[in-house]
C-alpha cells in the first residue's frame, strides 16, 4: 500500500512490474512480479551508464510478493529501482511483504550513509503503510548494508517493530529464509568481486567524461603557446594523454584494485599513474625529461589519482569518515599537481 491522501487517488500509478492487488485490513496493496523483464534489464543497463540514474525510482510504500499472509516476512529496501529489482528478483517463490523506503532514489548502502535509509524513515513508513494492521508479527528484515543508518532500539521503541539484519547480498535471501532467518558468516561478509567492480565502472567514466574533455581542451589550448607563435599541433597529444589517464584511473584501477599496493584509493591511483608514465616512456610516447614531459607526468598523476579517489563512492568497503579524511589530504595534492603540470607544459612550450 503506497502513501495516499484520499480513497479515489490513493492507488499508486500502475507500473509494469505491478501484477495485481491483494486485500488487507488497511486496504489494497499492489502485488509485484519477481521475474525481471527485458525492460527492467534495459533500465539497469542504462543507469550503469548514468542514463536517467537520478530518476530511476519506485514509489515508496508497501508491496506484496506472492500470496502473503499476516505471518509473512517484511523485507525493507530503498526506492532506487535497481535495489528494488535485486530484492524482488531474489524473492521468486516467496510469499512476503516489501516495504520500500523513500531514499530519494539512492541505493541502500549510500542512503544509509546519507541518512535517508534510516531510523526516522523506517518508523514513518511503518506508520504510513499501517503495517501493524497488515502483519501479525513485529519484525522487519533489513539489508545489512543499511545498518549504519539505523538504530534498531529506536525503531523498536518508536514503532514496536524489531529489526533483523539480513544478508549482504539479495541472492542469499532464499537460503536465509530456508534457515529460519539465520545468516552464515559468508552472508555477512562484504565482498567486492571483479564482477562487482566491472558493473560500476561505466557510471564513473560517464560522470567524469565532460570534465576530462574540458581539461583536455584547456591543456590543448594552453599548451599551444611557443616562442614561434601559437599552434595546435600539441592538441592530439593533450587529448590522448588526458583520456588515457581518465581511462586508467576510472577503469584500470578498479579492475586491478586488490593487487595495487596501499589502502588509500588515491595512493593506488598514484602507483598506476607512475606505472603509466613509465609505460608511455618505454613506448616512446613520453620523451626525455624536460619541462613539458615533467608537466605531463604531474598531469597524469593528478588525473589518474583523482579518478581512482572517486571510486571510493562506488566500493562497498569504504567508510564515510575514511573517505572524508582521504579527500581532505588527496584533493589539495591532486590540485597542486594539476596546476604545476599545466604551468610546466606552458613554460616548456615557450622555451
Amino acid at each position: 500500500m503506497s502513501d495516499c491522501c484520499c480513497k479515489k487517488s490513493c492507488a499508486p500509478k500502475r507500473e509494469p512490474w505491478m501484477i495485481g492487488d491483494i486485500e488487507t485490513p488497511a486496504g489494497k496493496v499492489p502485488t509485484i512480479g519477481t521475474r525481471l523483464t527485458f525492460r527492467d534489464e534495459l533500465g539497469a543497463l542504462k543507469v550503469r551508464f548514468s542514463i536517467g540514474r537520478h530518476n530511476y525510482t519506485v514509489p515508496p510504500g508497501l508491496y506484496a510478493i506472492g500470496n502473503p499472509t499476516p505471518d509473512s516476512p517484511v523485507f525493507v529496501t530503498a526506492n532506487y529501482k535497481l535495489s528494488f529489482d535485486y530484492l524482488r528478483g531474489a524473492l521468486g517463490g516467496t510469499d512476503g511483504w516489501v516495504m520500500v523506503l523513500d531514499t530519494q532514489g539512492v541505493n541502500v548502502w549510500c542512503a544509509a550513509g546519507k541518512g535517508t535509509f534510516g531510523t526516522e524513515e523506517i518508523v514513518n513508513r511503518v506508520k504510513k503503510t499501517n503495517l501493524d494492521q497488515i502483519v501479525s508479527h513485529r519484525k522487519l528484515i533489513v539489508p545489512q548494508l543499511g545498518a549504519p543508518g539505523i538504530s534498531a532500539s529506536e525503531v523498536a521503541r518508536q514503532s514496536g517493530f524489531s529489526v533483523l539484519y539480513g544478508p549482504v547480498r539479495a541472492e542469499d535471501l532464499p537460503e536465509f529464509i530456508e534457515s529460519n532467518f539465520k545468516t552464515t558468516p559468508d552472508m555477512r561478509r562484504v565482498q567486492f568481486t571483479l564482477r562487482d567492480r566491472i558493473a560500476v565502472i561505466p557510471v564513473e567514466l560517464v560522470i567524469w567524461f565532460k570534465q576530462a574533455l574540458g581539461l583536455a581542451i584547456a591543456i590543448a589550448l594552453l599548451g599551444g603557446f611557443s616562442r614561434d607563435g601559437y599552434n595546435l599541433a600539441a592538441a592530439p597529444r593533450a587529448f590522448g594523454l588526458i583520456f588515457t589517464g581518465w581511462l586508467t584511473g576510472g577503469a584500470l584501477v578498479p579492475l586491478l584494485l586488490p593487487w595495487i599496493p596501499g589502502r588509500a584509493f588515491s595512493l593506488k591511483g598514484l602507483w598506476m599513474a607512475l606505472a603509466l608514465w613509465a609505460l608511455l616512456g618505454t613506448a616512446g610516447l613520453m620523451g626525455p625529461s624536460n619541462l613539458v614531459e615533467g608537466g605531463w607526468g604531474l598531469m597524469l598523476i593528478a588525473v589518474v589519482s583523482f579518478m581512482a579517489l572517486n571510486f571510493t563512492g562506488t566500493s562497498t568497503y569504504t567508510s564515510v569518515s575514511g573517505v572524508k579524511k582521504e579527500m581532505k589530504i588527496a584533493i589539495p595534492l591532486q590540485l597542486i599537481a594539476a596546476i604545476a603540470g599545466t604551468v610546466l607544459i606552458i613554460l616548456g612550450g615557450l622555451q
